[in-house]
């Protein structure tokens, strides 16, 4: 586990670093997201629950300035100084209850399908080193 923790954090610096750590960062996109999903089922296993996110939209009220029509007067339009209403969307999140078993199998299934693309890296890692030395 240690490893893998060093290994994302490389990855993760690696997004905006080297060609080296681009290459590296391209080729190992998969085990980073086997590895969020790991922890994520993990995570849902000790809960008990999975945390569903979900979207919702909210009126948002801002300042802004609208014109009144003239009068007979001044028909030129004034303007006023009020609050418009626009439309935000908001990420929440709730409980969402989920089959523990099916969930234990999922993780070991994720946990083989770590090792197998752990393996994988190696091997790309060693060629990124290869055609990009530092």
């Amino acid at each position: 586990m240690k490893k893998t923790a060093a290994f994302l954090i490389l990855t993760t610096l690696a997004a905006c670093g080297t060609p080296q750590e681009q290459c590296i960062s391209r080729n190992t996109r998969d085990l980073r997201t086997v590895e969020k999903l790991i922890g994520e089922s993990q995570g849902n296993l000790q809960r008990g629950y999975a945390i569903e996110r979900y979207e919702v939209t909210v009126p948002d009220w801002r300042p802004c300035i609208r014109y009144v029509p003239g009068t007979k007067e001044d028909p030129t339009p004034r303007p006023v100084s009020t609050t418009c209403r626009s439309w935000d969307t908001e990420v929440r999140t709730r409980p969402r209850s989920i089959d523990l078993a099916l969930e234990a199998k999922k993780l070991s299934q994720l946990q083989v399908k770590q090792r197998d693309l752990s393996r994988q890296a190696q091997s790309v890692i060693a060629q990124c080193k290869a055609a990009y030395p530092e």
